[in-house]
């Protein structure tokens, strides 16, 4: 790669993981499910009248829009407000490439090879080992909230790959459409109009700010600069930057926030991200990685 491109895909990598740590702030100024809420709404408006009409089936967009802004954002926001904290969280999503492997094996009929079943294995070691040392210090419901988000985050992998858009700018933006009111509704029914007005009248620059980051730095910019970079050179130079995902993650919240990294935490990193990368290993034909997939270089990512 370039340095030029090669720089960029660090960037990318940083984007993805200080967004964490932006996460975690911007939960000190609203609910998590009007915070997910607003920002699928500001990814989406108005973006949505600048790119064009979708170009793939609704099917796939209502799909993804469900399972990954609904059900992995939602469950991603909830978990860190109830205790999960940023840098463990930006680590623990990498398990996705694992429940992205089971969920296409499942569905698609997709047999691992035993290195990346191998790498599995070891990923949910890496998985086991954090939840002993979030157990010791940290509330377990918000681990296991976070790992259903991980989950969601395959199934909206599968369909993704399914779908195969052509565009990631324009199929982001139209998936972003569909959480905003379904999020809005669930975060009047089991946050409160009070609490999401008290919020909203609330509003400062620092508040804004995160919305503003986590819709667009991550999302269009994120997005758009991996595919591009995937345009440019194949997938198995391009993915393994997202490894540095949770490297970013865990240096910014301990930097920003204060939060320490323990020796078991450190441990369960090294196993998470090595068997995340033998996940990520794929044999004969070679595939290219589709930034929706993203961060973690797993093979269950769409064509290009």
């Amino acid at each position: 790669m370039r340095p030029a491109h090669l720089t960029l895909a660090v960037l990318v990598a940083a984007v993805w993981g200080v967004n964490f740590t932006v996460i975690e702030i911007g939960l000190d100024h609203f609910p998590p499910l009007l915070f997910s809420a607003l920002r699928f709404l500001v990814a989406a408006v108005p973006a949505v009248f600048l790119v064009g009409r979708p170009k793939v089936a609704w099917k796939w967009i209502v799909g993804v829009g469900l399972a990954l802004g609904v059900a992995k954002f939602g469950l991603l926001f909830v978990g860190m407000d109830a205790g999960m904290p940023a840098g463990l969280s930006s680590l623990v999503l990498q398990i996705q490439a694992v429940f992205t492997a089971l969920i296409a094996c499942a569905v698609l009929g997709e047999r691992p090879s035993r290195i990346r079943a191998l790498g599995m294995l070891i990923a949910l070691g890496g998985i086991g080992v954090a939840a002993v040392d979030e157990g010791a210090s940290g509330p377990l419901g918000a681990f296991a909230l976070v790992v259903a988000a991980a989950a969601c985050w395959g199934v909206s992998n599968v369909l993704t790959r399914r779908a195969a858009p052509p565009d990631a700018v324009n199929f982001m933006v139209w998936v972003s459409t569909v959480p905003i009111l379904p999020l809005l509704g669930l975060s009047l029914l089991l946050e409160g109009p009070s609490a999401d007005y008290e919020a909203l009248r609330g509003l400062d620059w620092a508040g804004a700010g995160t919305v503003v980051y986590v819709a667009w730095i991550p999302t269009v910019f994120g997005f758009g600069a991996w595919g591009w970079l995937l345009r440019r050179h194949p997938a198995s130079t391009v993915a393994p930057f997202s490894l540095l995902v949770p490297v970013f993650g865990m240096s910014a919240a301990a930097l920003f926030l204060g939060e320490s990294v323990s020796p078991l935490r450190w441990c369960a990193a090294a196993l998470l991200v090595g068997g995340v990368a033998l996940t990520s290993v794929t044999g004969g034909r070679r595939e290219a990685v589709h930034p929706m997939d993203a961060p973690a270089p797993e093979r269950a990512a769409v064509r290009s």
